[in-house]
C-alpha cells in the first residue's frame, strides 16, 4: 500500500486576499450586501427571482386580506348527484341539497325540482332552478370570531 498525502487545494496560492477583494473588505461586517432581504432589488435580485417568486408584485404585498375562495358547482353536477341518489327527497317531492361554501353556476340543466341551499348563486343558475320548480336559498354566512 502506497501512503499518499491528501491533495491540497492550490486555488488561492500566491493570492494576497484569497478572493475577498480589497484587504479592507473582510474586516468587520461591511461589504456583505446587507442582512436578511436587504438588497433584494439589487445585488440579490436573481436569488429572489429564482427562489422567492412571490416576493415582488402587488399580490405579495397589497393583497393582505383576500376574499375567501369559494368552491364552484354547476347545475349538471347537481343533477348527477340527484340521479345517483346522494340528495334527500323531502315530503313535498323536492330534493334538498345543502351546499354551504359553494357557488352554484348555471352550466347544464336541472331536470328535478330541488331546494338548494348554497353560499351564492349565479343569475342563470337561479333562473334555471326556478324553471325546474325548485328554490334557491342563500346559506347564512359563517359568524366571524
Amino acid at each position: 500500500m502506497v501512503r499518499r498525502q491528501k491533495k491540497r487545494s492550490r486555488k488561492y496560492h500566491a493570492s494576497r486576499t484569497w478572493g475577498g477583494g480589497n484587504t479592507k473588505n473582510r474586516r468587520g461586517k461591511g461589504c456583505r450586501g446587507g442582512v436578511g432581504k436587504g438588497g433584494s432589488n439589487r445585488q440579490k435580485f436573481t436569488y429572489f427571482v429564482k427562489y422567492d417568486k412571490d416576493h415582488f408584485g402587488a399580490e405579495s404585498r397589497m393583497n393582505k386580506n383576500p376574499k375567501p375562495e369559494m368552491n364552484e358547482i354547476n347545475l349538471w353536477e347537481i343533477s348527477n348527484r340527484i340521479e345517483k341518489g346522494t340528495a334527500e327527497k323531502g315530503s313535498d317531492g323536492k330534493y334538498s341539497l345543502n351546499l354551504a361554501g359553494y357557488k352554484v353556476l348555471g352550466a347544464g340543466k336541472l331536470e328535478h325540482a330541488a331546494s338548494i341551499t348554497a353560499s351564492a348563486f349565479s343569475k342563470s343558475a337561479e333562473e334555471k332552478i326556478k324553471q325546474a320548480g325548485g328554490e334557491a336559498k342563500l346559506s347564512a354566512p359563517a359568524a366571524s370570531a
